[in-house]
């Protein structure tokens, strides 16, 4: 029986790849500094930033996720991302296991149309630049030959298990959830790809199982017909039997909100992911997988239940 592992367990994307993997009757370690214990999943602490630690984290492992979400602030980035990808590849290399790094579409930058697997990288961010370094990284590990692995790219996500993560699930279904008003970053007037957690999860799985997939880049799927920020608001409105009116938060008011609240500061500099159009192409995994993915009237739907 084949091993996977989940580095960075209790996340939003690990907590819905977990019971996947369990119901699928795979072997299962969960990794984490403090993971919960869980019946016949086994549990491990673990520090990614230390080597042995490391070491010991994926050893016997046939498949690795790298889903580790570090604090959002640019100097832990820096600092922390290329030692945990370092970490992760030796580890991996060692354990002769397979890596799926779950990837996010900072080191595009700002694109003019449909982000897709060929993309250029282009970061227009001290994060996005952070990002294309630790990617190049993984892609020069798979050149060589040295490492069998994936990237699986995500567009802004949002989901039952995205509460603290996900900008639509805290500006949005938080905000309705507490008879508030929604609000939206900058422009509520264009479109913005957002992938349903449920189907990345779905997806990692479905990579992982197939030989074939590695050694390469995916776009996890997301629905081709991405919302605007009023037409995401009024459908949420709807599932959740509140009146439809939202704020939207300029520019001007996140920057000063972030003299006040750290991880608004932080964000501010992903603004241009806002203030346009965001269109995340997943086509080339919907075809080879025949994957639907999640309308956003469905997927509305099922988080709005989670916050009734």
């Amino acid at each position: 029986m084949s091993l996977h592992t989940i580095l960075g367990a209790g996340g939003a994307i690990a907590n819905e790849l977990l019971p996947i993997l369990v119901n699928s009757k795979e072997q299962v370690r969960i990794v984490a500094r403090h993971p919960k214990q869980m019946n016949g999943v086994e549990s491990v602490s673990a520090d990614l930033s230390d080597a042995s630690q490391t070491l010991e984290a994926v050893k016997g492992s046939s498949i690795v996720y790298l889903l580790v979400g570090l604090e959002y602030d640019y100097k832990t980035w820096a600092k922390t991302w290329p030692i945990v990808m370092t970490n992760t590849i030796n580890a991996c290399k060692t354990a002769g296991a397979k890596l799926i790094f779950f990837d996010n579409v900072y080191m595009y930058g700002k694109v003019n149309g449909w982000m897709t697997e060929e993309t250029h990288f282009n970061p227009c961010s001290k994060k996005g630049i952070i990002r294309a370094s630790i990617v190049n990284q993984l892609l020069a590990e798979i050149k060589s030959g040295a490492l069998t692995a994936l990237i699986a790219r995500s567009a802004d996500f949002y989901g039952t298990s995205a509460t603290k993560t996900s900008v639509p699930n805290m500006l949005v279904f938080d905000n309705f959830s507490k008879g508030k008003k929604a609000q939206w970053l900058v422009n509520a007037q264009v479109p913005h790809s957002y992938t349903f957690i449920p189907d990345a999860s779905k997806a990692l799985y479905l990579l992982a199982k197939d030989n074939n997939a590695f050694n390469q880049t995916w776009h996890l799927p997301t629905k081709s017909n991405p919302l605007s920020g009023e037409q995401f608001i009024a459908l949420a409105a709807e599932a959740m039997h509140q009146t439809n009116q939202f704020s939207v938060l300029s520019k001007l008011m996140i920057r000063l909100a972030g003299l006040f609240i750290k991880p608004i500061r932080e964000s501010y500099e992903m603004i241009y992911q806002s203030d346009s159009s965001y269109l995340f192409d997943s086509t080339k995994f919907e075809k080879y997988f025949n994957f639907q993915p999640t309308s956003y009237e469905e997927g509305i739907k099922e988080t709005a239940k989670y916050y009734l």
